[in-house]
């Protein structure tokens, strides 16, 4: 199982629109993965470690496959529509890391 983050850096005068992240953006992207997308979550940053510090990202999503292939035949043909969608709920450029779960 691996999981694939995309992170948003919390950048001061930066746009994010939660509401439209979690009811728009990501049920498309699912719906394109199909069954690839074994499930996903989605993270609001509330603060960071130290008392009244910020969180180091606004939003995040946690997309779980099989495997990095099964998440690349699924993302792959849809990215340019997925990506195309961001300027709607963003106007941060997106961390993305892809992990192995080693304990679930």
């Amino acid at each position: 199982m691996i999981k694939v983050s995309v992170m948003y850096p919390n950048t001061a005068g930066a746009r994010f629109d939660h509401d439209y992240y979690r009811d728009k953006h990501m049920p498309m992207l699912k719906e394109k993965m199909g069954d690839a997308c074994k499930s996903y979550t989605i993270d609001k940053g509330l603060a960071g470690g130290a008392p009244g510090a910020p969180a180091p990202y606004i939003g995040m999503c946690h997309i779980f496959c099989d495997s990095v292939e099964s998440f690349q035949a699924a993302f792959g043909p849809h990215m340019k529509a997925i990506m195309a969608d961001v300027p709607n709920y963003t106007d941060l450029k997106p961390v993305m890391q892809i992990s192995e779960v080693v304990v679930g």
